[in-house]
């Protein structure tokens, strides 16, 4: 059993690997996709991103864990396609990457504190701020709203259907938001290098 939190414990270390059938497939649907769309720097970006975000997002979705292994790969990895994604100016698009990934990380930090303080309870996951590092390291500042927009879109649309599907939906019910905030960000990157 892994401990969460004061003896809080959660499934077991095989939990918090994903569905290879479901990361497998995946990852050959988005490297099919990005290599037929994109220029190839951006389509092994792409499909390195996606494969990651597959993993988070069916793992946080059984477990409500981001693993570290995910969240800090995915920062990792954005850090280092930043200067190969802009040839034009390299050191300057990785010392973004790294600036924007603390940023972004330690807003939503403060709205975890923020939330955790006001409500005394915690509504928001470490799993879901170190991943909002790597949103910050792959997308640029502009796309990161849309980003969120797009991931807590997906959530009110998922909790929304659980209501009329005649589930109970409380104030204290659980939702795995890097779920959503996984797929939002590859969506996202994906379509901002189908665009330029």
């Amino acid at each position: 059993m892994i401990e969460v939190e004061a003896g809080e414990t959660v499934g077991s270390e095989d939990d918090l690997r994903p569905d290879l059938a479901i990361l497998i497939g995946g990852a050959c649907v988005i490297g099919l996709i990005s290599a037929l769309s994109l220029p190839w720097p951006a389509a092994i970006a792409s499909t390195v991103l996606g494969t990651l975000m597959i993993a988070g997002a069916d793992i946080d979705a059984r477990t409500f864990l981001l693993p570290d292994l995910i969240t800090f790969g995915a920062v990792f990895c954005g850090i280092l396609a930043a200067p190969l994604l802009d040839a034009a100016d390299p050191w300057a698009a990785a010392g973004q990457a790294i600036a924007r990934a603390g940023c972004v990380a330690g807003a939503l930090a403060l709205f975890r504190s923020g939330y955790a303080w006001s409500r005394q309870t915690e509504g928001l996951g470490l799993g879901d701020v170190k991943l909002a590092a790597a949103i910050g390291a792959w997308l640029p500042l502009e796309a990161i709203p849309l980003c969120f927009g797009l991931a807590t879109s997906g959530a009110l649309v998922t909790v929304m259907l659980a209501r009329l599907s005649g589930q109970a939906v409380m104030r204290t019910t659980k939702i795995p938001f890097g779920a959503f905030l996984c797929p939002a960000l590859w969506i996202v990157f994906y379509a901002e290098s189908a665009t330029r």
